[in-house]
């Protein structure tokens, strides 16, 4: 893609959890503030748990192009059933932090990401959603801990994470300074 022909589709942050117990997820969550798209801007959170997609937000139709247009399309979702989805039109509250973490309510819905391990400037030229290739860039902070609860239940399953190479991973982290563009 060259630069000039590129349009942005969205600004904001998406820090996300994918809590696993083995190989199996368990939840998937994927709390966006968005600061510019062509759906508007605002904050919405969507978590796929027991194969029932939860998207909540103030503004519904922005908190649903997020939840279809870019998270059933991430690679931590793939392969789970989005077919069952709940749309809620609810405050989702953010408390955003790169150096400290996460906490997201929406509902009877927290999710918390804790503990980052260090932050890197991600720019990826290719980044397909449903074979559509677009271009992000972002600050990412891989982070230890993670939780969601729901109903004041806190659900099974923990993010998987790799301190050993010379940028830490993990399925739990925080992405500020994000920007779609294609």
């Amino acid at each position: 893609m060259s630069e000039q022909s590129l349009t942005t589709i969205l600004r904001g942050a998406n820090p996300a959890a994918q809590l696993l117990d083995g190989e199996e997820t368990v939840a998937l969550a994927s709390v966006w503030r968005v600061d510019e798209s062509p759906m508007g801007s605002g904050t919405a959170l969507i978590l796929w748990h027991a194969d029932r997609v939860r998207v909540i937000g103030v503004d519904p139709a922005l908190s649903s192009w997020l939840s279809g247009r870019f998270v059933r399309h991430f690679p931590r979702a793939e392969g789970l059933d989005w077919s069952q989805v709940e749309v809620r039109t609810e405050e989702v509250e953010i408390e955003l932090d790169i150096e400290t973490g996460l906490v997201a309510r929406a509902g009877d819905i927290e999710v918390r990401i804790a503990e980052p391990i260090g932050q890197r400037d991600v720019s990826i030229d290719d980044f397909a959603l449903d074979g559509v290739p677009h271009q992000l860039s972002l600050r990412l902070a891989a982070c230890r801990q993670a939780m969601i609860t729901v109903g004041g239940q806190l659900l099974g399953g923990e993010p998987r994470v790799d301190e050993s190479g010379e940028r830490p991973q993990s399925t739990a982290f925080l992405a500020v300074d994000e920007v779609w563009s294609r």
